[in-house]
């Protein structure tokens, strides 16, 4: 079978200028949200296509991006494999591998859950189609082209990474060349794939609670603590790595973030 080329569609972030003139980051109303529920120990950062703006600490200091592996590894990989007409994101998955059974497909695994048997799936398609670990697969086309260099995915799963690398991967989703991971695949992610099913979702990313489409304002929750989030119309990054904190204390984070 010959997929289709993934094409971006008209969508926000179309309609909308390069990017919108940036207020400077509420440095202190950060820590105060990072550190009220989160503890001391979380870490944060916040920054732009240029680079971080203001962080938690060391930026090349190691640490576990529990639950972020889908988003850092499963997602670009399933990107690249798009941009380059080896999966269609709407053929079943039957398709291209014996062992997946019924009529899911790419697109229906990556809007409707992030579980771990839903990744599970995904990560071995990739690796049925490539004959490499997705470990490999992430470092080798996404991780090490964007200088990535401290960033691993461990045999369990698990992700460690710095705020440096955080930091490279999340510029890239707001500007730069058209690799590894294409402008196309960016954009169609981050836009609603879902209609009018709640709560609406992107691939593998969803609209950030308490914001609407106009913000702009996506993110990636991870089961472990960790969440990304990235808004193209305001060209702005953050990331909050912090086990303990509630959902209230990540709002706040987020917008004192994105004000």
């Amino acid at each position: 079978m010959s997929p289709t080329p993934l094409t971006p569609q008209s969508d926000q972030h179309a309609e909308q200028p390069e990017h919108a003139e940036r207020p400077r980051p509420r440095v202190e109303e950060l820590r105060a949200a990072a550190e009220a529920g989160a503890g001391p120990g979380a870490v944060w950062a916040i920054g732009d296509r240029d680079g971080t703006l203001a962080g938690s600490g060391p930026p090349q200091t190691p640490f576990e991006a529990d639950g972020l592996g889908p988003v850092l590894a499963l997602w670009p990989v399933i990107g690249t494999l798009v941009a380059e007409g080896a999966l269609s994101l709407h053929t079943p998955l039957s398709g291209y591998c014996d062992e997946a059974t019924g009529g899911a497909t790419a697109h229906h695994l990556l809007t409707h859950a992030a579980d771990h048997g839903s990744c599970a799936t995904l990560g071995g398609i990739a690796e049925h189609l490539t004959g490499h670990l997705l470990a490999d697969l992430a470092a080798t086309r996404v991780w090490h082209p964007l200088g990535m260099l401290r960033t691993a995915l461990t045999g369990s799963g698990r992700v460690h990474s710095t705020v440096e690398d955080l930091s490279r991967f999340l510029r890239h989703l707001l500007a730069g060349p058209d690799q590894p991971l294409t402008r196309a695949w960016i954009a169609e992610s981050l836009r609603i794939r879902t209609g009018e099913i709640t709560p609406a979702r992107g691939l593998l990313w969803h609209p950030a609670p308490g914001t609407d489409r106009r913000q702009d304002t996506w993110t990636h929750h991870g089961p472990g603590g960790a969440d990304l989030w990235v808004s193209p119309r305001q060209d702005r990054w953050a990331l909050l790595l912090a086990p303990t904190a509630d959902a209230p204390v990540r709002a706040a984070f987020r917008a004192a973030a994105f004000a």
